[in-house]
């Protein structure tokens, strides 16, 4: 009777132990600082904010460089920001009818103190309000020389 009791109490310690390992698992692997939260989302309104004033320089200064974006099945790298020219890079989205853009979620499932994975959804819409399309993304921002900006964006959108 006591090999069953004894038996028993190990087996609860067991399951306690792994239902514990998968809640912090589910949670991501890193507990999230509220003023690193804070901190990213700040970066996040600034880059949608001057992307759709069509800011190229503002909207190049939430990056970190090099910065990254994997979209359509290629890795585009911007070594260094000004490379762009802005009636390419907002010229064809306003071709296709895109007026603005805005953030459906953006939630935060992994951070360190220097790094944040941001799992993200963005919808673009015409001027008039009309749904072009919704696009999954995820965000990877690093605080690098003491500032937080995006350093790779990993997309759906074209």
């Amino acid at each position: 009777m006591k090999k069953i009791a004894m038996f028993l109490l190990i087996l609860v310690a067991l399951t306690s132990k792994i239902s514990a390992q998968t809640a912090a698992t589910e949670n991501g692997s890193h507990g999230i600082d509220p003023r690193v939260s804070a901190a990213v989302l700040q970066v996040l309104d600034e880059y949608m904010a001057t992307f759709n004033a069509k800011d190229l320089k503002g909207w190049e200064d939430t990056y970190q460089f090099p910065h990254y974006r994997l979209a359509g099945g290629k890795m585009s790298v911007l070594e260094k920001a000004g490379l762009r020219d802005s009636a390419k890079v907002f010229g064809e989205l306003q071709k296709a009818g895109w007026d603005h853009s805005q953030w459906d979620h953006r939630n935060i499932v992994q951070a360190s103190a220097d790094k944040v994975h941001v799992d993200t959804r963005f919808s673009r819409f015409r001027a008039d309000g009309s749904l072009i399309g919704n696009y999954e993304s995820l965000y990877i921002l690093t605080k690098e020389n003491g500032r937080w900006g995006v350093k790779f964006r990993s997309s759906y959108a074209e």
